[in-house]
């Protein structure tokens, strides 16, 4: 077995994203057929694997499957690091290594533009480089999301382009303390959320996707047939534009640990869902219907920030995250930049 060492990240108040007081992690880790060393700096991830020997990260994953996903349930985001370079479909190997039930993007009900470069492998968002990303939970705002993301990057950024990363379990915690009613009102009524679908794709928007192929249909009355399957309601806009509103959304769940996490697509709805055909005021409300207050949401986001661990990426870098545990986004850059994805693991509210 190839073997390599894990290095935690060292507390630090600044960057809250850490698995140091996470009290299960160390017993976990003794356990594991892992060395683990000191951080050598503040910036350092969460929980990153660095080879001490030869070896591709994928034939790696394959042998050691459990104990990543064992490890990955206490932390939420892995990074893997300074393995050989195998390129997307290397990456795809690594996706296929940890034998996780596969979700793929023509599956899903993602609203991000994307290319596919295998089944299982697709670009992250072909937003605009200065377009910002914000926090979100993969998917959260429709019936069907994936709890395994996976990212690898294949060209990084000349300057910018990080990919925010917070802890939505430390993230709750933080809101129940600075804004209890709202969170309280969250639990009760859950959340719905209102997008507007352009007849073409929009690649100018962080949610230009068309409605054809978000719902994999080709005619209106197949839209309509698959909408009212998944709970939607809906309204056709001029230009063949499709405006959805779901049914109401949980906004907080529970880990597999049984610690609550603040999953849901507020953040990023709230702050960035603005283009043409969408704005952000009218793209979230309660799920009975009510409006949510914006001095709420407007505090909500810069707390979220405030958690804020911004991974800064080098080519070949590799990540797993639990969908379901932490948020990701991605920061403005210039020069090219190409982040691969992939999803696994789909579940429904």
């Amino acid at each position: 077995m190839t073997r390599g060492c894990f290095v935690k990240k060292p507390l630090a108040a600044s960057i809250p994203f850490m698995t140091e007081t996470d009290p299960a992690i160390a017993p976990l880790l003794r356990r594991l057929p892992f060395l683990v060393a000191p951080a050598k700096g503040a910036d350092d991830f969460a929980l990153e694997f660095m080879p001490t020997g030869e070896g591709h990260l994928f034939d790696w994953l394959s042998e050691t499957a459990t104990d990543v996903m064992s490890v990955l349930d206490q932390v939420g985001a892995i990074l893997f690091r300074g393995f050989p370079d195998g390129g997307d479909l290397g990456f795809d190997r690594c996706i296929e290594a940890l034998d996780l039930k596969p979700f793929t993007y023509a599956e899903s009900l993602s609203n991000a533009v994307r290319k596919n470069r295998s089944p299982r492998v697709f670009t992250a968002n072909e937003a605009p480089p200065e377009l910002e990303i914000f926090l979100h939970h993969e998917m959260a705002q429709t019936p069907l999301f994936p709890r395994y993301l996976f990212f690898y990057c294949e060209r990084a950024a000349v300057t910018g382009g990080a990919t925010p990363l917070c802890r939505s379990d430390r993230l709750m915690a933080h809101l129940q303390r600075q804004l209890p009613d709202f969170v309280r009102r969250c639990r009760e009524l859950g959340v719905s959320y209102t997008h507007t679908m352009p007849a073409q794709a929009d690649s100018g928007s962080g949610q230009g996707r068309s409605w054809l192929d978000t719902l994999s249909v080709n005619s209106r009355a197949a839209a309509e047939a698959k909408l009212q399957q998944l709970g939607y309601t809906w309204v056709w806009l001029a230009g063949d534009d499709l405006r959805v509103t779901t049914r109401a959304l949980p906004a907080i769940r529970q880990t597999s640990t049984g610690t609550e996490v603040f999953f849901n697509q507020l953040v990023a709805a709230f702050a960035g869902w603005q283009d043409p055909r969408n704005s952000s005021a009218s793209s979230v409300c309660f799920g009975d219907g009510s409006a949510m207050p914006a001095p709420a949401l407007k505090q909500m986001v810069a707390i979220a920030y405030q958690q804020v661990y911004d991974h800064l990426w080098q080519a070949g870098d590799v990540i797993l995250i639990d969908n379901l545990r932490v948020m990701h986004g991605r920061r403005p850059f210039s020069g090219a930049r190409t982040v691969l994805a992939g999803l696994a693991g789909p579940q429904s509210h």
